[in-house]
């Protein structure tokens, strides 16, 4: 079994900075790619950051230039590094092992228990 567990999380100020680790049990972290989703109240979780086996990364529009995905396979560990956070950015953030289909990203199964960003003055 695969197990993501997320931490990080914490209130901050508008433009301020936090940093979100996922940690991956298992020796397959090599093989897959990892990705950040988040859930706002009352609104669908949707895809942050991606960042895949050879180092390639995407990111959502609306957080390009602020946050910077990367992932240490010695530490089967991935990074959310968010820089000058707003508060529409708050949200509980999760881990994923997404997969790539039909030409595109999808999350799979596979999800850490979430760590709660808030940003607020």
């Amino acid at each position: 079994q695969v197990q993501l567990v997320e931490s990080g999380g914490g209130l901050v100020q508008p433009g301020g900075s936090l940093r979100l680790s996922c940690a991956a049990s298992g020796n397959i972290f090599s093989i897959y790619a990892m990705g950040w989703y988040r859930q706002a109240p009352g609104k669908q979780r949707e895809l942050v950051a991606i960042v895949t086996s050879n180092g390639s990364t995407k990111y959502a529009d609306s957080v390009k230039g602020r946050f910077t995905i990367s992932r240490d396979n010695a530490k089967n560990t991935v990074y959310l590094q968010m820089n000058s956070l707003k508060p529409e950015d708050t949200a509980v953030y999760y881990c994923n092992l997404p997969e790539w289909h039909n030409r595109n990203w999808y999350a799979s199964d596979y999800w850490g228990q979430g760590t709660q960003v808030t940003v607020s003055s």
